[in-house]
């Protein structure tokens, strides 16, 4: 499924900050589960690290506290939705 350009810029952000060097942005599904085997197999870790991305990038907090910290992290495109509403609101 083709990525919207703000799910492209969100992707281009992830493998930038993650060094995904075997990765290209655009091969990004945008609806693949990002934190299990057959997405990007990220971790808690890697989470920390977009989640301090996002906040440098679009003054957006993502707390790891948040009941809903893990659906917006499940996929690129909730993780690019909840940073449009946030930057929207």
């Amino acid at each position: 499924m083709a990525q919207t350009p703000e799910q492209a810029r969100m992707a281009a952000l992830i493998v930038e900050i993650l060094n995904l060097e075997d990765v290209e942005p655009a091969s990004i599904d945008p609806h693949a589960i990002l934190f299990e085997d057959e997405g990007l197999a990220l971790d808690s870790i890697d989470a920390l690290e977009i989640a301090v991305a996002i906040a440098e990038e679009y003054n957006v907090h993502i707390s790891a506290e948040d009941e809903q910290t893990k659906e917006i992290f499940a996929t690129l495109a909730n993780l690019t939705a909840h940073v449009a509403q946030e930057t929207s609101a």
